[in-house]
């Protein structure tokens, strides 16, 4: 990050410790929510039956199933999520000053990961796991996928704002022109949800051949996430066109931090993803390409959160 470093505010910068915890926790965090993706993907969500947080009514699995072992180890790596994210709220509210923009962020993280938990809680409860074809899963995936991906933006504006030198209270920040990168957000957001719910149809309907895929996409007796697949790659190609846009603004502007490397970093990861997304099509979404596109796509999530922070929360009087 090209800062030129303030005598001012030099002394309100956090230890590097800290902001290397920061980014370890989303680390984590990302790592969390690739298994998930494993237990989805795997119909290995009702390893634990209905019980939450017991797995099975026990703390001690006895002869367990692969479904338990991987639903049982989810559970236990979203626990200890649970406690970075405290002992990261903590560490922050310690070592920054009052109005600093990361305690803002990493409480917004903290919440976010007890409505992530309960969302976790009600799938189970609900059973709307493994197999189910519930109607009321779709919904409850998108709102999941929602806040994870919220969740992971609370983080990375966390250590983003913790390496950063000026502009991180509240009182010394102007907001500039935030539409362009709200707006690639929200299209982000969309492009989300609606990879969520092909992806549950891909697990709920898988097709044995690149042609029969297709013509469970165009069949009136198709299930509707599997009809509805197509909506995917379409908002995902127009929403890249949107954000090659807010890309090209980035590198023109001319803000406190040159965004030209950031710029090309997320041109590059959305690149990946297209190229990702073709190969999910042509290879019948394979459980370990189905985790590499999710992992492109948690990577191009928290590059674009950091280039909307540095076009938007700019230093007061720049």
């Amino acid at each position: 990050m090209s800062v030129i470093a303030s005598p001012v505010h030099y002394h309100h910068v956090p230890s590097p410790a800290l902001r290397r915890f920061a980014w370890g926790v989303l680390a984590y965090f990302v790592a969390v929510i690739l298994w998930g993706a494993v237990v989805r993907a795997t119909g290995a969500g009702a390893g634990c039956g209905d019980h939450w947080p017991l797995c099975n009514g026990t703390v001690i699995q006895h002869s367990p199933r692969a479904a338990t072992i991987i639903e049982f180890t989810h559970r236990l790596t979203s626990a200890i999520s649970f406690f970075s994210v405290v002992a990261l709220l903590i560490w922050t509210f310690a070592a920054t000053v009052k109005g600093h923009v990361a305690r803002a962020a990493v409480t917004a993280a903290v919440i976010f990961t007890l409505v992530e938990a309960a969302i976790g809680a009600l799938l189970v409860e609900l059973g709307l796991t493994a197999q189910s074809r519930s109607p009321l899963r779709a919904p409850y995936l998108a709102l999941h996928l929602t806040n994870t991906l919220l969740l992971v933006a609370a983080l990375t504006v966390t250590a983003h704002m913790l390496g950063r030198r000026e502009g991180f209270l509240r009182g010394k920040i102007r907001l500039a022109a935030p539409w362009g990168a709200v707006g690639a957000l929200l299209a982000f957001l969309i492009v989300g949800v609606t990879g969520s719910l092909t992806a549950l149809g891909d697990t709920l309907f898988p097709a044995t051949s690149l042609d029969s895929a297709l013509a469970q996409d165009f069949s009136s007796r198709s299930a509707w996430l599997v009809r509805w697949r197509w909506t995917h790659p379409t908002v995902a190609f127009l929403a890249g066109a949107f954000l090659i846009w807010l890309l090209v603004r980035a590198a023109k502007q001319r803000t406190h931090w040159d965004n030209r490397g950031l710029s090309a970093l997320v041109l590059a990861l959305l690149a990946a993803q297209y190229v990702l997304g073709v190969l999910d099509v042509a290879w019948l979404a394979p459980v370990w390409l189905q985790i590499v596109h999710l992992l492109g796509a948690d990577a191009l999530w928290a590059a674009l959160v950091v280039l909307a922070a540095r076009l938007t929360l700019e230093p007061a009087g720049r």
